[in-house]
């Protein structure tokens, strides 16, 4: 751990009890969790949005949706399949994904086209590409103080504006959409106390590093939410809470909340939307079921290398260490990537100094005013220099955008060499500023997972990303891209006053106020495909592991990439073809033909049986099934394919993560545990078993057949320990699978074989 982090990051593993958000209380004994818990800032936004009788089962109504165009297609064709006529909230469609339509012809733009005319015909908001990011425009036209937002993308978080926020996959919306619930336990809240002011050249993303680096590993706050108190809070201007808020995401929490003060009044105001503040403060005494306290004063400009926003340390760290470091980090990639690759940031020292190749700010992240304007006076009469070094500028909206134009920052930006660029999400995902073969990326965005940045492991090309603040960014660019913490910079940065310009959305942005014309036409390209039928669950499973995952976490960009493949979002099986492409190239191959064998078993039972005669590994294994279970069906028992994966499922909300599997005819996926509840819930909502399983050693590897009797049956009944059969030299051997907690409707939706089918029933 870096020692950097542990300074200024504590964590009390026991809950608190904190009076009025501020004073730490030491003596208690007079005091009642349960009571206290209902003080809690999280506790009272979920009651007010909460529609069942008690606040253990939780189901929730949002207050509006958002969604942008790798995701907006699919939700609401899936939507319609079940009977959509408007939608029964705000719904906002922004296009910030497939902006640039520069992979697949017209099929990016198609989307677009597709999300106005839905819009139109069913009461949304379209916002066009180039306008803002999707988090941008949720904060600047949607927050409100005490409300709850859904939203599709993972970084769906606007706890400093006052507003509880999730980011789920599509099948959460689809059920928002449909006058259904969000349903949860009620989720634990940690607090996350802050203390003392930010020191010169420190930013937001620093802040954020040094919480995921401490949060992250042992899942401190997984599936809880954060809420952000304490007498350092003040000290933070609204751009710098949004800045560290967003990154949230990245510790798998469930959401996050901040108390509310004059900062946040003030940012309402400049956005003419002043009746959606009230203040928002922990009432009175509040219990919280863990402590992280964040020391801001002792907060230094921080460096999260390749390839997870985790592996946190300081600059000052990197440049005293970096040998030990860059072999680190070298050590990771051989775990992600093995010998696919070769991966060198050795190469990267010159004269003792550590070399970056390429600056990005960019997105919901780095995109905001404050960031760009710290940036611009770093690079007040400096320059990137003519060598390897480039450095790009993405504004996360238009209003931001003009504003930097007025008050000079873009000229200084430009002065210095910077390319300034749109509203645009690509270098989040691997759709823009893609770096050369082995060029190391420093980014004040998202995330740096494996591949995300665009590189293909499997042709051999391979980049890395560390995560950086804008500051930093900036003080690197200045000194040539030799590696560099903003402290270590003389600039003065200056107090920039916001003035936000609504008629920019104005004369762009397609509202409907509500209201839908049943009219309307979907416009929908040839790229646009329904659903294909998939489906329930049968009596009986016997499934092929066609893929076999040990590394310690599996990103949903690793089970389905990013990047080009985004333009077959709107594709099912388009889409379905780049499964794991990037992580296990022979999946694809494998799933399909093992569902080749189910496609004809629901088309015959004949059919299916002159078929498995050809294949001797699965009649063999049908044999021993038969003859140890006897009375076992192919009438009753569905054939399909499985994952292993040791923790799958972090980063991106994108249902397409499961689906993908899905229609390729996967039916569960088999994990020691799942990263976050988003893409567990994206396997239920497409009918896929979420097996846990307890043994590091595994009784199957890839290529096996497990046979899992009366499955349906367990599922209905809720049994806790399922048996399993792997079969082994012509018998089968026992093992014990569970599904971990889930909801009746969840259950049913599984039995259904995904949410489509469970609604059209």
């Amino acid at each position: 751990m870096s020692s950097a982090v542990d300074k200024c990051v504590k964590v009390k593993d026991e809950g608190v009890f904190i009076k009025d958000g501020l004073t730490i209380l030491e003596d208690t004994s007079s005091l009642n969790k349960d009571e206290a818990s209902k003080n809690t800032i999280a506790y009272g936004i979920l009651k007010n949005h909460n529609t069942a009788p008690d606040m253990e089962d939780l189901k929730i109504k949002f207050d509006c949706l958002t969604s942008h165009d790798i995701t907006f297609v699919g939700i609401i064709q899936t939507a319609r399949a079940s009977g959509l006529k408007k939608f029964p909230l705000p719904y906002v469609l922004t296009n910030c994904h497939n902006s640039l339509c520069a992979v697949g012809g017209t099929i990016n733009e198609d989307d677009h086209v597709f999300g106005l005319s839905a819009a139109r015909k069913y009461g949304g908001v379209y916002v066009p590409p180039h306008q803002a990011v999707i988090h941008q425009y949720a904060r600047e036209m949607l927050a409100g103080c005490g409300k709850m937002i859904l939203g599709s993308d993972s970084h769906t978080r606007y706890g400093a504006l006052g507003t509880m926020a999730v980011g789920e996959g599509g099948g959460e919306l689809v059920k928002q959409l449909l006058s259904q619930t969000y349903d949860i336990k009620r989720p634990e809240v940690a607090a996350i106390y802050l203390t003392g002011e930010v020191p010169y050249g420190v930013g937001p993303q620093d802040a954020a590093i040094a919480l995921i680096g401490k949060l992250f590993e042992k899942g401190i706050v997984k599936n809880k939410v954060m809420e952000f108190i304490g007498p350092g809070v003040k000290n933070l201007s609204a751009d710098f809470r949004i800045g560290i808020d967003v990154m949230t995401t990245e510790t798998t929490c469930l959401s996050s909340i901040w108390q509310t003060d004059e900062n946040i009044h003030e940012w309402y105001e400049i956005h003419g939307r002043e009746g959606e503040y009230r203040e928002l403060k922990a009432e009175g005494v509040a219990y919280y079921d863990e402590l992280v306290t964040l020391d801001l004063s002792k907060l230094k400009p921080m460096i999260a290398m390749p390839f997870h926003p985790s592996n946190a340390y300081s600059i000052d760290e990197v440049n005293e260490n970096t040998e030990e470091i860059l072999a680190l980090t070298e050590e990771r990639a051989k775990t992600s990537f093995g010998d696919k690759a070769e991966f060198d940031l050795h190469s990267k020292l010159k004269n003792g100094k550590l070399l970056t190749d390429q600056g990005i700010i960019a997105g919901c992240a780095g995109g905001g005013f404050e960031n760009i304007c710290a940036a611009a006076d770093i690079l007040d009469g400096a320059d990137i220099g003519n060598r390897e070094f480039t450095m790009s500028v993405y504004p996360a909206s238009m209003p931001v955008y003009a504003e930097l134009v007025k008050n000079g920052s873009f000229t200084k930006l430009l002065d210095a060499g910077v390319v300034i660029k749109t509203c645009f999400c690509g270098p989040c995902f691997g759709a823009g500023d893609t770096p050369a073969n082995n060029a190391f990326s420093i980014r004040h965005s998202t995330r740096n997972f494996p591949n995300r940045e665009g590189s293909k492991v499997q042709n051999g090309q391979i980049s890395s990303v560390a995560l950086m603040d804008a500051r930093s960014i900036a003080a690197t660019a200045a000194n040539k891209g030799i590696l560099t913490g903003a402290d270590k910079l003389d600039v003065k940065l200056g107090k920039y006053k916001y003035f936000f310009d609504s008629a920019i959305y104005e004369k762009r942005v397609f509202d409907s106020k509500g209201t839908a014309d049943e009219n309307e036409e979907l416009i929908m390209g040839p790229n646009i495909k329904d659903w294909p039928a998939m489906p329930s669950l049968t009596d009986n499973l016997l499934l092929k592991v066609v893929s076999e995952i040990h590394d310690p976490v599996t990103t949903t960009d690793e089970l389905i990439p990013s990047g080009e493949t985004s333009s077959f979002r709107s594709n099912p099986l388009g889409l379905a073809e780049y499964a794991l492409s990037r992580k296990d190239p022979e999946y694809v191959g494998r799933a399909k033909h093992i569902h080749g064998f189910e496609k004809a078993r629901e088309e015959s039972i004949e059919k299916c049986e002159e078929l498995m005669a050809g294949e001797s590994s699965l009649k063999e294994a049908w044999e021993v099934i038969t003859k140890e279970f006897p009375g076992t069906a192919l009438s009753d028992t569905g054939i399909g394919s499985t994952i292993f994966a040791v923790k799958p499922g972090d980063g991106s909300a994108r249902e397409q993560a499961a689906s993908v599997q899905k229609v390729l005819g996967g039916w569960a996926n088999v994990a020691n545990e799942y990263a976050t509840k988003r893409y567990r819930s994206n396997l239920i909502n497409w009918g896929m078993l979420p097996f846990l399983i307890k043994q590091e050693d595994l009784p199957f590897a890839n290529s096996d057949y497990i046979f899992i009797p009366d499955i349906k049956k367990a599922v209905q009944e809720k049994t806790e320990e399922i048996k399993a059969y792997t079969i082994k030299d012509g018998k089968t051997v026992p093992f014990v699978l569970t599904l971990g907690s889930l909801t009746d409707k969840e259950r049913q939706i599984i039995v259904d074989g995904c949410l489509i089918n469970h609604n059209r029933a």
